[in-house]
């Protein structure tokens, strides 16, 4: 007799044997498709970092496995940098089995809104074992000219 057959689906076990072979698993039963149409598809892990030093905005973006073509870096007027790619989904040979598809495929862009100190027109970008570097250069801050007023009296 079970201990508990309306939850286990009516299945012999003993759930207080650590030895028992008889776990329950319960996405067993539950039809899940994990795969997705190109079109939805999308790199959810595109990290990137944002650094500002005294000289400039400097992004890094994890791309692993992209050329340098599957990639693109825009700016937009309105002081919006965007970056974006897509990596293909391989082709698959009908005599191939599949035993795990963990790498993402698809599309994926992020934008970003820069400060009023960003020289747009000086954007530079550049790609390094996986990693894309874009740097958008700073406007110089203009020290104020102080001068010292003597007083009188």
């Amino acid at each position: 007799m079970s201990l508990i057959p309306s939850f286990f689906g009516n299945r012999r076990s003993n759930v207080f044997d650590p030895f028992s072979l008889d776990v329950w698993d319960p996405f067993r039963d539950l039809a899940v498709s994990t795969t997705r149409a190109p079109e939805t598809s999308a790199f959810f892990d595109t990290r990137i970092d944002w650094k500002e030093t005294p000289e400039a905005h400097v992004f890094r973006a994890d791309v692993p496995g992209l050329k340098k073509e599957e990639v693109k870096v825009e700016v937009e007027d309105d002081r919006v940098l965007q970056i974006s790619g897509e990596r293909n989904v391989e082709k698959e040979d009908k005599n191939d089995t599949w035993h795990r598809v963990e790498r993402s495929s698809g599309k994926f862009m992020r934008r970003f809104r820069l400060p009023e100190n960003a020289k747009m027109d000086q954007v530079k970008a550049s790609m390094e074992n996986g990693v894309l570097t874009v740097t958008v250069p700073k406007l110089e801050v203009k020290k104020p000219n102080v001068k010292a007023v003597e007083i009188s009296g």
